[in-house]
């Protein structure tokens, strides 16, 4: 079942996303959940117990020996010096290579494939009867709207940064340490200089389309129409069948 989760979100990402983006971020998330497994599984039962059985063996006591374990089983499936890859191993690595797998992708190929505004209405839908408690729902959808809309800004300002230091082909080996160190820090004040510029510009927006402070008297307007209600059941229903396969199996046995 995990295994056929991480299939399907590889094969999901290379339908929905563009080809310079799956590759790069399928590459990259492959390769640290290959490294989570390989790490797992070769360390979790390589360091030897502390606890040893001070039981005499079962032919000193006049017992049967034990019965052989069934044909073909093996508990050491890998064994490279220290290093032993077992069954337990080899679950605890699955599991965790695949959840960290499906966790990175699926974050990836939902925000690259919904937008922000579409995200604040859903999250509006899901908590809007938290307002009966007191909940600032307005506030909440809000600044999760900012939010998103301010982490393009952070990531390309930070790209523009980078472009302009590779363009002025630094030689960094004839920089002393703090020379490297004061163009290091002169670029982040850029970068926060431009943040900040970004900030004050995108509240000046909100003041002049009305905006006071009060998020409950501000109309704001969450366009998700544009969202296909047939693909919304389907992926409803898959999410549902999973959910299924998973805890069925548990009531059953």
């Amino acid at each position: 079942m995990r295994l056929s989760l991480v299939l399907y979100l590889a094969i999901l990402s290379i339908l929905v996303q563009p080809e310079q983006v799956w590759k790069d971020q399928l590459g990259r998330v492959t390769l640290l959940s290959g490294i989570l497994f390989i790490m797992l599984g070769l360390s979790t039962d390589s360091t030897p117990s502390l606890i040893s059985s001070r039981a005499p063996p079962p032919s000193v006591m006049g017992l049967p020996p034990f019965p052989a374990s069934l044909e073909g089983y093996k508990y050491v499936i890998l064994k490279l010096g220290p290093l032993q890859l077992t069954r337990k191993g080899l679950s605890t690595a699955t599991t965790s290579a695949c959840l960290t797998f499906t966790i990175f992708q699926s974050a990836s190929v939902f925000l690259s494939t919904t937008t922000p505004e579409q995200i604040a209405f859903a999250l509006r839908w899901f908590i809007a009867p938290l307002a009966n408690f007191g909940v600032p729902v307005a506030e909440v959808i809000l600044t999760l709207l900012l939010s998103l809309r301010f982490i393009n800004l952070v990531f390309d300002e930070v790209r523009n940064v980078a472009l302009g230091i590779v363009s002025r082909r630094i030689n960094w080996q004839q920089l002393t340490i703090l020379e490297t160190i004061d163009v290091f820090f002169t670029y982040i004040r850029r970068i926060f200089r431009n943040i900040f510029v970004h900030a004050e510009q995108i509240s000046q927006a909100m003041i002049v389309r009305g905006f006071r402070g009060d998020s409950t008297t501000h109309k704001i307007f969450l366009s998700a129409d544009s969202s296909n209600g047939v693909a919304n059941y389907i992926s409803i229903s898959c999410l549902f069948g999973l959910i299924a396969l998973v805890t069925l199996p548990k009531f059953l046995l």
